[in-house]
Order: structure tokens, then sequence, then C-alpha cells
């Protein structure tokens, strides 16, 4: 028993290593920058350091908008909007994207 091998054994291929599938390059997260993906503009990281932020009363917080962004508080909002639907803000931020999606879809259901 101990040297001998079965004719099963010997009539049996050796088995080869399974093929490997083709190297591809490492694919780009989400939010990474890559040839099609410029990243996050300095204007969309101000948008999100904004929303960051708490604010006393609305009034403040449009103020800030136009002075240090310099867009009128409604193109502020359709930027925002536009940003939490980019994988590249969620990637940056997810806390603060995360908790304004969870803001936005609980106003769209109560419309």
């Amino acid at each position: 028993m101990g040297g001998v091998s079965s004719p099963r054994e010997e009539s049996e291929p050796p088995s080869e290593p399974p093929s490997e599938p083709p190297s591809q390059p490492p694919s780009e997260g989400p939010g990474e920058p890559g040839p099609d993906r410029p990243p996050l503009s300095d204007r969309d990281l101000a948008v999100l350091a904004l929303e960051r932020r708490s604010w006393p009363g609305p009034g403040a917080k449009e103020r800030e908008i136009r002075e240090r962004l310099g867009i009128t508080p409604t193109r502020y909002y359709q930027l925002l909007n536009a940003l939490l639907d980019d994988e590249r803000a969620l990637a940056h931020d997810p806390v603060t994207v995360n908790r304004l999606r969870r803001v936005r879809a609980a106003r769209r259901e109560r419309r």
C-alpha cells in the first residue's frame, strides 16, 4: 500500500493549474479621478464644505453662498443636487452626502 499506486491514479492526466483571467488594470474606485473622471472641482468641494457646517438660520447660509461662491442660492442647490448623485462626492464626504441623500428622499416622499 505504501508506495504502490492504483491503476486509476496512473491513468489520470496531471491536473493543470486553473487558467487565470487576463490581467486588467485595477478598477478605479468611486470618486477616484481617472482618464474619464476628473476630480471634483474647487466649487464642488466648497459646496460640500458649506453643507458640512451647521447654520443658525437660512439667511446666514444664503449670504455665505453668495459671498463665498459668487452664485445665487438657486444655482447652489442645483449644483448640490447634482453632487448628491455623483459618486466622487460620495467618496469625498460620505457622511455629508448620505445625510443629504436621506433628507432629499424624505422630501420627495412627502410630495
